[in-house]
């Protein structure tokens, strides 16, 4: 749990990072009834993460039984100079899905901070 404030106002952050482990199936989907947001961090160097990341897409709405829940995608890795995943795909992704989308670098520190800032005030 991290303690911060966003925009002036003191947020709680629960944080699980599953890193698409098996292990932590059962688990993933306690705290997907529990959340009131998701990043959805995927690396753009690596087709198979990204095409886990739509399946945990489907899966949050499902445990939600909703049409649609705050979210934002995160491709990840944006230093590296050779990627997979182009900004175009992921971008169409997001829009089909109306959720926000960006780039970070957990390396570099770009927009890692951000992310979490922006499921924030995507649950507000």
């Amino acid at each position: 749990m991290k303690l911060c404030t966003v925009d002036g106002k003191q947020t709680r952050l629960d944080i699980l990072d599953t890193a698409g482990q098996e292990k932590f199936g059962a688990m993933r989907e306690q705290y997907m009834r529990s959340g009131e947001g998701f990043l959805l961090v995927f690396a753009l160097n690596d087709s198979g993460s990204y095409n886990e990341i739509h399946k945990f897409h489907t899966q949050i709405l499902r445990v939600k039984d909703r049409d649609d829940f705050p979210m934002v995608l995160v491709g990840n890795k944006a230093d590296l100079p050779r990627r997979l995943i182009m900004r175009k795909e992921a971008e169409s992704f997001a829009r089909e899905n109306r959720i926000k989308y960006m780039e970070s670098s957990a390396k570099n520190r770009y927009n890692v901070y951000e992310a979490f800032l922006e499921v924030v005030r995507e649950i507000r």
